[in-house]
């Protein structure tokens, strides 16, 4: 499962507001909504308060707003609430937007039927990434673990990995300065195995995640820059045991790496070249 790691935005939005050109209130809203996910669905004043470190009154009058707005709606539980219809229209025109959706899904969806494995395509959203597509095997029978609009870590997950592989020293630099502050402790765990990933991106061009993420999950992704320099990352993979380090370095980064190519140029976009 994806963990909703205490995040929910909350350095995001604290570095913002230190920002003279950014509203707080807005902010506060956000790291609301942003407390939501596919483990937390349904949210309390309490628990909203707890992610984010906004006084609880605060809480209150945020909830209500984003209530009367159509953001947030009532649970079935009372005093708690998920995510309201707002939310859904945002995405939907978020997601039309996304022209690389259309030209990339039947080239993920032919190498998912091909391979026996779910195809990911994600972009960055705060100190995650987010799947924007998601293609399986029709033949599967497994329910599927992520879904679009699912989220995945930067530091352990092969799609953040591949993302910050792509960027310039110093945006990397600095994103990883923030992981940092945000991971804390568990930082001395994570970090070493994030900066060999990223190291073996740029001189292979594709990186792994080898149960990092989800516990006997292994995966590989490789970085896509679209034409306005957009970074997305590409991602196949699954059961440890099919999935084993051999076939992903062999089999399945090729092929990955692949159709990000052909991608990239229909979009007009780039894959990075590897740098020995």
């Amino acid at each position: 499962m994806i963990r909703a790691t205490e995040r929910p935005g909350t350095d995001a939005a604290d570095a913002a507001e230190s920002r003279s050109d950014t509203v707080s209130a807005l902010e506060r809203g956000i790291s609301v909504l942003r407390c939501f996910s596919q483990e937390h669905p349904a949210l309390g004043y309490a628990d909203i308060a707890r992610m984010t470190g906004i006084p609880r009154p605060t809480v209150n009058r945020l909830v209500a707003t984003l209530h009367a707005t159509g953001m947030l709606k009532p649970a079935l539980a009372a005093d708690r609430f998920t995510l309201g219809p707002a939310v859904l229209t945002l995405a939907r025109v978020f997601l039309a937007s996304l022209d690389v959706r259309a030209v990339a899904r039947p080239k993920m969806q032919a190498m998912a039927e091909a391979v026996g494995a779910s195809v990911y395509l994600a972009v960055r959203d705060g100190m995650e990434m987010v799947l924007i597509e998601a293609c399986r095997p029709r033949s599967s029978m497994l329910s599927p673990r992520l879904d679009v609009g699912s989220r995945a870590p930067m530091p352990n997950s092969a799609l953040g990995r591949a993302y910050l592989s792509a960027l310039d020293d110093t945006r990397r630099n600095q994103l990883v300065d923030s992981l940092r502050l945000l991971r804390g402790p568990e930082w001395d765990h994570v970090g070493p195995g994030m900066e060999r990933a990223i190291d073996e991106a740029r001189r292979l061009g594709y990186c792994l995640s080898l149960g990092e993420f989800h516990h006997e999950i292994n995966s590989v992704s490789v970085p896509l820059v679209g034409p306005g320099e957009e970074i997305m990352a590409l991602n196949c993979g699954g059961a440890a045991y099919v999935f084993t380090e051999e076939r992903l370095r062999q089999e399945f980064a090729p092929r990955l790496r692949s159709i990000a190519q052909d991608i990239a140029r229909d979009i007009g976009g780039h894959v990075p070249l590897p740098r020995p």
